[in-house]
């Protein structure tokens, strides 16, 4: 029976059993989707991802338990810890090629994975409808990125204590929800909402970064940022603006090796 090998990473974190897990597979070639597919549902985390060597870079893929998706950082960061730290990788910039976001790219400064990913396209937009029986509360400023809508609420409070109705974010279409405000101890913080792709809340969402710093590095007037997602299992990120790119630099721990027996 063949077998791969899987392991799984907590990213954005410098604990075990923090920040927020993705399983990893790194393969010689691709298996079929239906298999990347099954393993992502079997799995049951937020993300799994597949990695394929090609030269000097690597093909990469992210996959939910339910739906295949254009980006995910957290799963990224976790692809690169294992390439660095536990197959021992010795290039300096990792360069991941992807279906939908051209290359990304990776690189490692000590303890911190830095992800070079494009800035999302984010513009103002009209209150959501439903937005106050939705989530309990009344943002003050509502946004549209080119895969998320995003509220502005007034506080951390109001992002830590919010409880929101998962029928109404499931039905706004788009991948998810990004709820966000100015943190008390960092530039802001943010919660992730995306039942439409099998996930209720993501701990700590990457990708959701690409958003927030264009949106939060204007109103704050400076390009390095340091954000918290607030999820009960708490990512910390380094957030760097830089025009048409962003970087997103966090910490990383492997929690297990495994094997998966393919049938």
């Amino acid at each position: 029976m063949p077998t791969l090998t899987l392991y799984q990473v907590d990213a954005f974190t410098d604990r075990v059993f923090g920040g927020n897990p993705a399983a990893v597979c790194i393969l010689d070639q691709w298996l079929s989707d239906t298999q990347m597919q099954a393993i992502g549902n079997e799995n049951n985390l937020a993300e799994t991802v597949f990695v394929v060597p090609d030269g000097d870079q690597y093909h990469i893929r992210w996959f939910t338990p339910d739906v295949e998706v254009d980006l995910c950082g957290h799963a990224t960061l976790a692809a690169a810890f294992v390439l660095k730290m536990v197959l021992k990788v010795p290039k300096k910039v990792l360069k991941f090629q992807t279906l939908s976001k051209g290359v990304l790219s990776v690189t490692q400064e000590e303890e911190l994975f830095f992800l070079n990913f494009p800035t999302d396209r984010i513009a103002p937009i009209a209150p959501l409808e439903g937005a106050l029986e939705g989530l309990g509360v009344a943002p003050i400023e509502y946004w549209k990125g080119e895969t998320d809508f995003i509220v502005v609420l007034k506080n951390e409070t109001a992002v830590a204590d919010l409880q929101p109705d998962m029928r109404w974010i499931k039905q706004l279409g788009e991948r998810g929800l990004i709820v966000t405000a100015p943190g008390d101890s960092v530039d802001f913080v943010s919660r992730f909402f995306a039942p439409q792709t099998g996930v209720d809340e993501d701990y700590v969402t990457g990708s959701a970064h690409t958003s927030l710093i264009p949106l939060w590095a204007p109103k704050l007037g400076k390009k390095h940022l340091q954000a918290r997602q607030i999820s009960k299992r708490i990512g910390v990120l380094d957030c760097e603006h830089r025009d048409d790119r962003v970087r997103i630099g966090g910490q990383a721990r492997l929690y297990l090796k495994g094997e998966i027996y393919l049938p």
